[in-house]
């Protein structure tokens, strides 16, 4: 479902939100006194916020790993224009020490949110 980089990333989500965004020129939309918008939109971009559950480390590596580099190439689908690459990059990505289960560390909680460049 979700690719970076080409490749399939290590494990599926549990929660996979795509977002369209609308970014507007702060100076030149404003409101009137009577409190009509005028709205000068610049661009619309996308954002998708990922969560997962228990990823053992191998995987956690794996996928953390595919994110590295400063930007990248998002495959997925998007709500309005289907299956879809846009060059993204990541945002913070913390994630819980969950359990060690038969010698294998996993862990819990990731977030990730990719933005669009």
């Amino acid at each position: 479902m979700i690719k970076i980089n080409g490749v399939d990333i290590a494990v599926s989500p549990s929660v996979f939100k795509p977002t369209i965004l609308d970014f507007d020129d702060a100076d030149s939309s404003v409101r009137t006194a009577d409190g009509t918008l005028n709205r000068d939109r610049i661009t619309v971009k996308r954002q998708i916020e990922l969560e997962f559950g228990p990823i053992a480390q191998d995987k956690m590596a794996e996928l953390l790993r595919s994110m590295k580099d400063v930007f990248f190439d998002v495959t997925y689908p998007d709500p309005m224009d289907g299956t879809v690459t846009k060059r993204m990059y990541v945002g913070n990505r913390p994630a819980t020490f969950a359990v060690m289960d038969k010698g294998v560390l996993y862990w819990s909680g990731l977030k990730i949110i990719l933005t669009e460049r």
